[in-house]
Formats: structure tokens, sequence, C-alpha cells
């Protein structure tokens, strides 16, 4: 996973987390459902992310042993 999208995954999250709190607070709860929405897209994010990174790896674990 490159930085960028860590960094971007996490200030989805992060924002999330803002919006979701703003909304309990003032009693608005679809702002605070909205916050709820983008931490969980930003945490699909993360998984994929994840899983893009493992499959790479085991791409070129692959790739190494084939030139041997």
């Amino acid at each position: 996973m490159s930085l960028s999208d860590k960094i971007g995954n996490k200030a989805e999250d992060l924002g999330g987390k803002v919006k979701e709190t703003a909304g309990e607070a003032t009693g608005d709860q679809a702002l605070a459902n909205e916050g709820r929405a983008d931490q969980a897209k930003a945490a699909v994010k993360d998984g994929v992310e994840k899983v893009k990174d493992a499959v790479g790896g085991v791409v070129d674990s692959v790739a190494k042993h084939l030139k041997k």
C-alpha cells in the first residue's frame, strides 16, 4: 500500500469520526450516519489495499522461484 493511500484512508476515517461525533452532539442522525459510512468506506479501502499488497508479495515470490 502506498503512503498516499494510507494517508487518504486515514483522513477519510478521521473525517468520518468527526462527522459521526458532530452528528451525535447536535442530534443530526443523518450526519452521524454519513460519518459511519465514511469510516466503513475507509476500512474497506484499507482492506483492499492490504489484499493487493499480499497478492503482490505472492506474485513476486512465485516469480523469483520460477527464475531459478
